[in-house]
């Protein structure tokens, strides 16, 4: 009997120290969803303001050079 109380005090703590891990993995994933979530609102809007403009890359010149 002695046994069997001693294994389900056990489990007991490993289901509460999983639903921790699973609470702060909830928590850190609504984080990561919010930002990607405006990191691609950013780009929209960027994409947005560039138009038809030709973006050029780091030594480029412009068409009419």
């Amino acid at each position: 009997m002695k046994r069997l109380e001693e294994q389900i005090a056990h489990l007991t703590r490993s289901v509460d120290e999983l639903s921790d891990v699973i609470a702060r993995q909830e928590t850190e994933l609504a984080i990561l969803t919010r930002r990607v979530q405006m990191l691609m609102e950013r780009e929209a809007e960027r994409e947005a303001n560039v138009g038809g403009q030709v973006v050029l890359g780091g030594d480029e010149r412009p068409p009419h050079w």
